[in-house]
């Protein structure tokens, strides 16, 4: 077994090889002049299994590319089984003809995935469910709750309501007040653009109470910042985001520092520069897709990575 990784998270997938005890395989990527990407994979893999880690945050078509071209080399260069391991799957919000005359980018993306070579996917909390049916190659989906759960029960929260702050998010809302035993709420929204968001009204007893928002992925938050301004209005005491992929730009982070959220908790699917002015607490999911690697290199089942105190994240 060898693991590769793109340009795109490098300090993950030194930390997914310590986990599992191995070398980062050497591989060059450099840019030609004119952009294009040169790679050339500098060790042998002939017959060898690989994975290569590579999420597609931004800029997000580069590091597609990459992964493509990185694909297409280890391919030729005779390796056994290729898993193309994605921390954020980019273009996910695009998985349905939502207007007239759109593309459905997301199904595009596991097409040339599989297009260029890779025999398996293995990624963590997609946008949509159903992205996993756009591939006929096997795809292990893996949820960052466990390690969320882990750290929240070390703060030991009392008076807890896990927020959804949209009706699409109810279901991994349900499944964080289920396994934290708190209450549940939801924040109806109305979106007024691909960056603006209205927050309408709260479903659910927040008055008092210490508030966890989830969702799956913020990069403007607006959705977020809306959703906790409208909770403190109502009445919530402490505001805590917990979001697997936040992939923050400029706005995202202007607002965050005016926000009420006291504290933002995400993962490092995606490298950001450090973010001042917000409390931001990085969880590592290295030993989970650690795991995971190893269990797919052995044949094993990875179902038991979705249970925690006897619950499902799924």
């Amino acid at each position: 077994m060898k693991i590769f990784s793109g340009t795109a998270n490098e300090a993950l997938a030194r930390a997914i090889c310590k986990s599992i005890g191995i070398e980062l395989g050497k591989c060059t990527i450099k840019p030609f002049p004119d952009g294009e990407t040169f790679v050339k994979i500098e060790e042998n893999v002939r017959g060898e299994e690989v994975f290569i880690i590579q999420p597609t945050s931004p800029p997000t078509n580069h590091n597609l590319m990459e992964l493509f071209i990185m694909i297409d080399a280890l391919r030729r260069a005779s390796a056994k089984r290729i898993t193309a391991v994605l921390p954020f799957y980019g273009y996910a919000r695009q998985d349905r003809k939502d207007q007239p005359r759109v593309p459905i980018t997301a199904k595009l993306i596991a097409n040339l995935l599989v297009a260029a070579g890779a025999n398996r996917v293995l990624t963590i909390d997609l946008h949509a469910q159903q992205i996993q049916g756009f591939f006929d190659i096997p795809v292990d989906h893996l949820y960052a709750a466990p390690v969320m759960y882990d750290y929240l029960r070390r703060k030991n929260l009392k008076d807890l309501v896990v927020v959804s702050p949209d009706v699409g998010g109810l279901k991994m809302a349900h499944a964080y007040a289920q396994v934290l035993e708190a209450g549940l709420a939801i924040v109806a929204k109305r979106r007024k653009s691909a960056t603006e968001v209205e927050s309408m009204a709260v479903i659910g007893e927040i008055k008092g109470k210490n508030v966890l928002l989830v969702d799956d992925l913020t990069e403007t938050a607006g959705t977020l910042t809306e959703a906790a301004a409208l909770l403190k209005k109502k009445g919530a005491k402490q505001i805590l985001a917990c979001v697997s992929h936040a992939i923050l730009g400029e706005t995202g982070i202007a607002r965050l520092r005016k926000s009420e959220i006291d504290e933002l908790i995400t993962t490092d699917t995606v490298q950001r520069p450090p973010i001042d002015g917000v409390k931001v607490t990085t969880l590592s999911v290295a030993g989970l897709l650690g795991e995971a690697i190893k269990r797919i290199h052995s044949n094993s089942s990875v179902n038991s990575l979705f249970e925690f105190k006897g619950g499902r994240t799924s």
